[in-house]
């Protein structure tokens, strides 16, 4: 961990946006029946500052545990024991006990002497922790779930982590003891745009909405990336701070992270390196293929841990049903790290990078390459933004396309985005990030429509066809964009709330 970078300091107890997770938790809260709810999600997104904040005010017993990452059961049990001793004995301290069913027992006696009005919050952070191997934690949770709290209606437990598919296959979608015991769950996405945007004009720094996006494809929507910013500084110069000097806090935050979700993070990095090659995309086969990882059936579970943790997003082309299966990067930070941060680490250790260097890389063509494809990683995130710029259905179908060519004559086409709508149409949609307003001129229109006749070719499709674009500075009138376009949205769009 770095120590030595300041974060900005937030107002206390500030909690932008999050409207839908609080609604859920007050109705938890209020709630006159015992609750059990999950909330998970992408590990630094904000989970534990959510409860903390917003649901610890809300209670007369606020009880919060948190896993040790790397810890043995001992320290899991003497960390459980401190906090009941400040949660109940006023910091006395509390014998630590040699298993789990003993030490829930410790807390269910602290419950039992308290008012029967009171309201009482268990929260039970990073848990995929706490579940050391052999330390039958779940076993003794289960037990006192369903023989005595699942009855109590004072009692909300709180289960928390960042290891996603751990809380999905072992809490919410348990076939043991806890099966079907989950009341509710949440899972804690990044921050929209929009979001981003109210919380820096909390945090009172002052930035425009081309340099959030430039901003928004380094860091993404993860809320403690942002606190590291500081005030008076460009967006450029903010990521040459925070990624390109020796005690940057984001040049180790990429092993950090895959450290702290998987006990072997190695298979891990080596497919989305391999996805981070791929702009377009890569299917299943070809990926497990080219990151020498065996075929079977635990490498497909990673790339579902991959997904679940947030770092990968897999698609279905348009019309392909389960077949045509593709893996693109779904978390920013991740691909920026791949792309920018690691192949020059070691630059970076050495300290001989100069003031300037971002900069400089940030004014070629790879750089504003690289952008358009971030932007489309972004602009998968903000697609109810998308669908009311462009006044479509919120009920219509999201999807890609992708032909490959089969012959050497042959022609293939890739499509950003696709909406299959109920009024019997397809709006394709053509996603640009450029520095100015996009002109559209006859060679470009030309393959635009050129796409448009293999897509309904290679579809077979009999709906209406509408193309649309999506670009950072809007389109320019041209005659080629009033005879083809349908409708626009910019970057401007993304950033609107929904109505």
């Amino acid at each position: 961990m770095v120590k030595s970078y300041k974060k900005t300091r937030m107002p206390r107890n500030s909690l932008i946006g999050r409207e839908n997770e609080k609604e859920t938790l007050r109705d938890l809260v209020d709630s006159d029946k015992a609750e059990f709810i999950a909330i998970y999600g992408r590990r630094r997104v904000g989970k534990t500052y959510l409860v903390k904040t917003f649901v610890s005010r809300m209670s007369n017993v606020f009880f919060h545990v948190t896993g040790i990452q790397k810890g043995t059961t001992n320290d899991q049990l003497k960390e459980f024991a401190l906090q009941l001793g400040h949660a109940f004995y006023k910091g006395a301290p509390v014998i630590a006990r040699k298993n789990w069913k003993d030490a829930f027992n410790d807390l269910h006696q602290a419950l039992e002497k308290l008012p029967e009005n009171a309201k009482i919050i268990l929260f039970f952070d990073e848990l995929p922790w706490m579940a050391t191997p052999r330390s039958k934690l779940l076993m003794s949770l289960e037990l006192y779930w369903n023989r005595y709290w699942s009855f109590d209606p004072r009692i909300k437990l709180i289960i928390c982590g960042s290891a996603t598919s751990w809380i999905i296959d072992n809490i919410i979608n348990n076939r043991g003891g806890l099966h079907n015991r989950v009341t509710r769950t949440i899972k804690l996405q990044p921050f929209t745009l929009l979001e981003t945007k109210k919380f820096l004009k909390k945090a009172q720094l002052s930035f425009n909405n081309r340099q959030i996006l430039e901003l928004y494809t380094v860091l993404g929507g993860v809320p403690l990336y942002w606190t590291y910013l500081a005030k008076g500084l460009s967006s450029s110069q903010c990521i040459e701070k925070l990624c390109f000097q020796g005690d940057s806090p984001l040049c180790t935050e990429f092993d950090r992270l895959f450290a702290s979700l998987f006990e072997d993070p190695e298979p891990y990095k080596d497919l989305i390196r391999v996805i981070a090659k791929h702009h377009s995309g890569i299917g299943q086969s070809a990926l497990i293929k080219e990151a020498k990882l065996p075929s079977g059936g635990s490498t497909i579970k990673k790339l579902r841990q991959l997904e679940d943790a947030g770092f990968i997003l897999s698609l279905v082309p348009y019309g392909h049903k389960e077949k045509g299966l593709y893996y693109l990067i779904d978390d920013e930070y991740s691909l920026f790290y791949l792309t920018w941060i690691e192949p020059n680490m070691r630059t970076i250790r050495k300290k001989t990078i100069g003031k300037g260097f971002w900069l400089s890389k940030s004014s070629q063509p790879a750089w504003k390459i690289w952008s358009g494809y971030a932007f489309e990683t972004v602009c998968y995130k903000h697609i109810d933004q998308i669908r009311q710029a462009l006044s479509i259905d919120p009920g219509a179908d999201v999807g890609t396309y992708r032909y490959a060519p089969r012959t050497k004559a042959d022609e293939g086409i890739q499509i950003d985005l696709l909406f299959d709508r109920f009024d019997n149409t397809v709006t394709i949609c053509e996603i640009k990030c450029h520095n100015t307003e996009f002109a559209i001129d006859k060679s470009y229109a030309k393959s635009l429509m050129k796409k448009v006749e293999i897509f309904r070719s290679q579809t077979r499709t009999k709906k209406n066809i509408l193309l649309s674009m999506i670009t950072a500075f809007g389109l320019k009138p041209t005659m080629y964009s009033e005879e083809i376009i349908a409708s626009d949205a910019t970057l401007d769009d993304l950033f609107k709330a929904i109505s």
